[in-house]
């Protein structure tokens, strides 16, 4: 290993969090800049392992050793060369993704795990910061047309990967901009627009267009797509979300998350001056333990909420890894982001029995109870009946599937038994030349699996329109 002694003189170390009575009157990044010295000495940390268990743990399989390397002699230009070549977009995953390869971490077995997801995140700003993030353009110009549907981390990541192939790609997007969740789902405190925006701008000048405000299966049919196109791509994500249908559903003020985030990033793009959905003087229950809910908290601290309290079914998770998740697999543990630790209150072990409204029609309460898990299934503790207060009720309990009705309907592609789009071992759907990357295909997941899934979909897409590819395949679709 390039330092032997690093790990023992150095402890993990992350950014500074800016003071929680500072930041939630703003929407920028929640972290304060990170030295660079600080930053080498985290890299030093990396033991250059003889079986890099972070690569398994990485979907993208990024060479995580190599730049952590690269960082702490800082050649900051190998570095993301490094990073590049297996991951299109760092900064996005740098900054939004759980980071599987830290719980993979060997030194993780006995003491924290190195910050490889700060690292990477260093090394993107730089380059960009540097100009080193320059478009790349393709050799050749093949003539062929490809249309992605969905410009989410799946779309976008794929259509770079063709563009960069030689095709003439398409970005067909229903929303006014483009980056799907990445623009109107993610709040700004995460990943300011600009992250996003600087990214998109070196896609256009590499020759990627981005077609928006264009339902695909409403202004544009499936059959015109096909005819237009020599190969269709859809990665429209997992978009219809798990609501709770119990009495008081049809409340004012009972809302889904996307109905509430999408407004309150609107505002911050300009387009609003206030969201119609605020939490601003009210008492907020956000129903949903996972990043979604920790979104919607975050959120509605900033627009001024009076209380919070996050409901979630399962039990509190352990503080430390279960024996259930042994490492290097991902862990189910106890965490705090950046928004719990702003305020708020989290409920473990209980579940909404029906919502209840005033003389007007508004939620003013929910009846809940505890909880306990029986042969696998959730029983009610008798006795724990309660009502807590509320004016603004957000379900964050995640995704069910794609949307059916219109391009998948017209297109007539086969589902699984999930209801996702069903796919073979080459990424293609049951329709020849159409194929399906990310959440429309794999269900509800992360960041990190949207943009491996796009770049492999992307080398069968150019298989299919050259018989043979360059272009990486960093995982297959079996691999979950």
């Amino acid at each position: 290993m390039a330092d032997p002694t690093g790990f023992l003189r150095h402890h993990r170390e992350l950014p500074a969090r800016r003071p929680v009575d500072v930041r939630i009157r703003d929407w920028r990044e929640v972290y304060e800049p990170f030295p660079t010295e600080a930053l080498t000495a985290q890299a030093t940390r990396c033991m250059d392992c003889g079986i890099p268990f972070c690569h398994n743990g990485c979907p993208l399989g990024n060479l995580i050793p190599e730049w952590n390397d690269l960082a702490r002699r800082e050649e900051w230009q190998d570095a993301i060369e490094r990073l590049h070549a297996t991951n299109n977009f760092p900064e996005f995953t740098g900054r939004l993704c759980p980071a599987p390869c830290e719980a993979a971490c060997v030194l993780g077995i006995a003491d924290d795990p190195v910050t490889i997801k700060q690292v990477e995140v260093t090394i993107i700003d730089r380059a960009f910061a540097d100009s080193r993030v320059t478009p790349v353009m393709p050799a050749v110009r093949t003539g062929r047309k490809v249309a992605v549907v969905g410009s989410g981390p799946a779309g976008l990541a794929a259509a770079q990967q063709l563009t960069r192939a030689g095709h003439d790609v398409t970005v067909y997007e229903r929303a006014d901009r483009p980056g799907g969740l990445l623009r109107y789902g993610i709040p700004e405190f995460k990943m300011e627009k600009s992250v996003l925006n600087r990214r998109l701008r070196q896609m256009e000048a590499e020759g990627t267009r981005f077609l928006t405000s264009c339902n695909v299966g409403v202004d544009v049919t499936a059959d015109e797509l096909r005819a237009s196109h020599d190969a269709v791509l859809l990665a429209g994500g997992s978009t219809i979300a798990r609501d709770l249908r119990v009495p008081g559903r049809e409340l004012d003020g009972v809302h889904l998350a996307m109905e509430y985030l999408v407004p309150a990033n609107r505002v911050q793009e300009g387009d609003l001056a206030e969201s119609p959905i605020s939490a601003r003087g009210k008492r907020v229950v956000v129903i949903g333990g996972g990043d979604t809910g920790a979104d919607c908290l975050g959120t509605a601290h900033r627009q001024g909420a009076v209380s919070v309290h996050q409901l979630e079914i399962m039990p509190r998770p352990p503080e430390r890894r279960a024996p259930a998740h042994p490492w290097p697999m991902y862990p189910m543990i106890y965490r705090v982001s950046s928004a719990h630790e702003e305020g708020g209150e989290r409920l473990y072990a209980v579940n909404t029995e029906c919502f209840l409204g005033d003389e007007a029609g508004r939620v003013r309460a929910l009846r809940m109870h505890e909880v306990r898990m029986v042969d696998g299934r959730f029983e009610k503790v008798e006795g724990t009946d309660t009502e807590l207060p509320c004016e603004l009720v957000l379900l964050a309990m995640g995704f069910v599937g794609p949307q059916r009705d219109g391009l998948l309907e017209q297109l007539g592609v086969e589902l699984d038994a999930r209801g996702n789009v069903a796919r073979d071992a080459g990424w293609q759907t049951s329709v020849p030349g159409v194929f399906v990357a990310g959440d429309m295909g794999r269900g509800q997941s992360l960041i990190v699996w949207a943009i491996a899934e796009g770049r492999a979909a992307a080398a069968a897409v150019d298989r299919f329109l050259c018989g043979t590819t360059d272009l990486p395949e960093p995982i297959t679709p079996t691999r979950r």
